[in-house]
């Protein structure tokens, strides 16, 4: 309780937090099994439409859907590392990272991948191309790379940490924030020439970071961890959800994502699911969709979600308010 006072204080308002069960009656959200026949976890995922859409995961796994995720095709990767995440700019050239540096592309929309050299042998988790000419990865070490012609060449950025970054994310081609290890925050406003530590937000570390309009933005992490900047990443607020009764354990928040600046979602640990109508005035927690957690997390638009994890889970998910 005194816990919970605290952050009441911090916050100025305490993160309201109520059990939905999913499939009562007007249920808030749908969530139906898919089956892509592959044990790998699946840490990336993204629809770039509510019928194409592709997966990533352990022993090199890139999985393909054209057909919403009725059928997922493995799709040969030319690599056995981990893949962490993956990013399409458009309908046929996208990216894949993952550990020992790795960086693969696509130009014919995920059917065959070739590789990119950038110089590094870190594991790489984050990537965000606010343009189809420029784009960010970043990774261990403090690792930031940069492409201003569209992937042809990639430059190493100074983040002036050691820390590892686990997403990045670009409101506009100047405007990014990276997070990571050890409560990371880092703000650059000019593309990248600079970065800037911002705050070390409790010691937790940040999985992801998502933009809900060009100013705010939301970084989850482990126990609960949830940060949210009102002016771009220079400063945080503290929206850490707590652990109630029926908690045993703080829930790692994995990844968030908003479909509009009133409307966010958070996946994570154990395949919890947190929803806000309000701006993340307050956050409500849904039923567990699997017992697994989910590393992956996309939506094609406000109405088409899909979320990846451990052992070959694919979940679809419809929002159905």
């Amino acid at each position: 309780m005194k816990r919970w006072m605290r952050l009441a204080l911090l916050i100025g308002l305490a993160v309201a937090v109520s059990g939905v069960d999913l499939w009562a009656g007007n249920p808030v959200l749908s969530a139906e099994p898919q089956q892509p026949k592959t044990e790998a976890t699946l840490l990336g995922l993204q629809f770039r439409t509510p019928q194409r859409g592709w997966a990533v995961g352990s022993g090199g796994t890139i999985l393909k859907t054209v057909n919403g995720g009725k059928g997922w095709k493995k799709v040969v990767s030319g690599t056995s590392v981990l893949l962490t995440n993956v990013l399409f700019i458009d309908g046929k050239r996208g990216w894949v990272i993952g550990s020992n540096g790795t960086l693969r592309i696509s130009t014919d929309g995920g059917d065959s991948w070739r590789p990119v050299s950038v110089g590094t042998e870190v594991p790489l988790y984050g990537i965000s191309f606010p343009t189809p000419a420029h784009g960010w990865i970043v990774g261990g070490n403090g690792m930031i790379l940069h492409t201003h012609d569209g992937g042809t060449s990639w430059h190493e950025q100074s983040s002036h940490t050691n820390a590892t970054l686990y997403a990045v994310a670009f409101s506009s081609e100047q405007h990014g924030v990276a997070v990571g290890a050890v409560g990371t925050t880092l703000v650059t406003l000019d593309g990248g020439t600079t970065w800037t530590a911002h705050g070390f937000l409790g010691g937790v570390t940040l999985f992801g970071f998502e933009w809900s309009d060009s100013m705010i933005g939301w970084a989850v992490g482990n126990a609960g961890a949830l940060f949210q900047t009102t002016d771009g990443g220079l400063h945080w607020t503290d929206r850490t959800i707590p652990c109630l009764q029926t908690c045993t354990k703080p829930i790692d928040l994995l990844r968030v994502r908003f479909t509009s600046p009133q409307t966010g979602w958070i996946v994570g640990e154990r395949g919890i699911v947190y929803r806000t109508n309000d701006a993340g005035f307050t956050w409500q927690e849904l039923r567990s969709i699997t017992d697994v957690s989910l590393f992956g997390f996309s939506f094609s638009d406000a109405s088409h979600a899909w979320a990846s994890g451990e052992r070959g889970t694919i979940i679809e998910l419809k929002p159905n308010r």
